[in-house]
């Protein structure tokens, strides 16, 4: 395959290459684009880092840091990168605990993508002497996806991480 073609989902995004780009001051699920995977005949993860995650403590107002780590195995849909970055960066204003992070986050990449399975982990930075690091997963109902995501649920964070590593 010599590359994506036009059709194959490029001419429906309008962020990657702007460069009029707007930064959401607020929640914005609606910046997610997406485009057809050329694979999907096959299951392979995507792996996201975004180690400049920030949100809005809902009670204080503080601002709140984390790595956020998305992986997905997906079906027809893969989510643009630039657009994933400019909806992360909208939770800067947004307060929620660190867990409604995560699951939101997580909702909002299941219905745009309709993935086979997806898992969202918040790696927060302490604040008050204490980190929390959510993590959610979900796999298609009624498929593989479904018991890879039990599997999943229940040996997650077997071997608890090294306090130095953050």
């Amino acid at each position: 395959m010599s590359g994506r073609k036009e059709e194959q989902g490029l001419t429906d995004l309008t962020l990657l290459g702007n460069q009029q780009t707007q930064y959401p001051s607020d929640y914005a699920p609606e910046v997610l684009e997406a485009v057809d995977s050329l694979h999907s005949g096959r299951d392979y993860f995507v792996k996201f880092n975004c180690p400049e995650f920030t949100s809005l403590c809902p009670i204080t107002g503080q601002p709140d840091f984390a790595t956020m780590y998305i992986s997905y195995i997906p079906d027809e849909k893969i989510v643009e990168s630039k657009s994933l970055k400019l909806y992360l960066f909208s939770f800067r204003n947004h307060g929620d605990f660190h867990e409604d992070c995560v699951n939101i986050i997580m909702n909002d990449l299941i219905d745009l993508l309709n993935p086979r399975y997806i898992e969202v982990w918040g790696k927060f930075t302490p604040r008050g002497g204490i980190s929390i690091d959510p993590w959610c997963n979900y796999g298609r109902p009624e498929t593989k996806y479904e018991k890879m995501a039990e599997h999943r649920l229940m040996n997650h964070d077997l071997y608890p991480e090294k306090v130095d590593n953050r």
